[in-house]
Parts: C-alpha cells; structure tokens; sequence
C-alpha cells in the first residue's frame, strides 16, 4: 500500500494548476492574453498576475517570508483590481517570469513548514491560518482562476483542457452543442407561464 503525504499531495495539486494556468498563454498573441473577453474584464495575463500577488501574499508575508519584486494590491495604495490586467509595459516574460518566481518562494515556504504552521495575515483580517489552510486555500484560488482561464481559452481560439493535448475534454461535437441549447429552450418554454 502506498502511504501519501498530504503536504505534497497539496504541493503537486498546486503545481498542476499553476502548469495549467499558465500553457492557457502558449501560442497566443500579445493581444490574445491581455484582451478582456467578458464584461468583467477577466484576461489570461491578469489571472496570473493576480495570482503571483496572491502566492505572495499567503506563502510570503502571512509566514514572514515577504517575497520581493511583486507588489501586493491588498495592501498599500494600489490601483483597485491593478493585479487583474497587464499594462502595455509589462512584458508577458516580466509577468509569466515573476509567477515562477512566486512560487518557487513559495515552495520553500511549503517545504520548511509543517502544515500546522501558523502564520499571520496581515492588516485588519488579523486571521492566523495554519500552512494547511493556505495551501488548501490556494489550491482552491488558482485551480479556479485556472478554469476561468480555461473558458476565456476557448472563447478565443477554441482549446481547452487540462493539458494541451486535450484528452481530458471530449472533441468539439456542433450536434452535442445543438442538443444542450434545444435542451435550454424546452426546460425555458416548460418553466415559463403561457401567455394568454
């Protein structure tokens, strides 16, 4: 029987969606992975940014381990939602650059702790969350930033998936898509009161 560690098993989650974040920009375009695509703004390149702020914020200074180079919207007197888009000059190798580095800071953080670990978010939370809890937490966060990043993916130029090779999403199929909106329709016209 194989025995698992839970602290890496949260390590290894983690790091696949963080991987899985970040293949959402290969291939693409400048535009492509800063062009917000749904009226919230959401892009490819502000989701990683953000969560390079966030791994730097649970892993970095909730541990004192401050992590240097990203600036971190939750604090000080940044931009509202500054983390959440690229500004022409920041390049998309700064920004991709700067995740990587994040999370190897905070893969030093994960291996030099315990999981009961306390650490101390900073300001008015004042909230002592244990190693566990923030990589649970982080898991969490960065597997669905990687789901948005997922769909605005598709949106722009049809993939999807965990991996690039897709084997996890069944194949683009007109009539599948055909059926679930016909399916939509009736359950709309089954629901609605009839008109006199």
């Amino acid at each position: 029987m194989t025995v698992s560690d839970p602290k890496e098993d949260l390590r290894l989650y983690l790091q696949d969606a963080r991987d899985v974040l970040l293949w959402k920009l290969e291939g693409l375009s400048e535009s492509d992975v800063r062009r917000p695509l749904t009226p919230t703004g959401t892009n490819l390149l502000g989701l990683v940014k953000h969560l390079t702020g966030a791994e730097a914020l649970y892993f970095g200074v909730t541990f004192g381990r401050p992590f240097a180079g990203t600036p971190l919207w939750i604090m000080g007197d940044a931009e509202p939602d500054s983390d959440l888009w690229a500004r022409p000059e920041e390049t998309r190798e700064e920004i991709v650059g700067a995740y990587r580095t994040a999370w190897a800071h905070s893969d030093e953080t994960i291996a030099s702790l315990s999981l009961d670990a306390v650490g101390r978010m900073p300001g008015d939370r004042g909230s002592e969350p244990t190693l566990h809890r923030v990589l649970t937490h982080m898991v969490a966060e960065t597997q669905r930033h990687a789901g948005h990043a997922d769909i605005v993916r598709e949106l722009i130029d049809g993939a999807t998936g965990q991996r690039p090779n897709g084997l996890n999403v069944a194949p683009f199929d007109p009539a599948h898509l055909e059926r679930v909106e016909r399916a939509a329709e009736e359950a709309d016209r089954a629901v609605r009161p009839l008109a006199p």
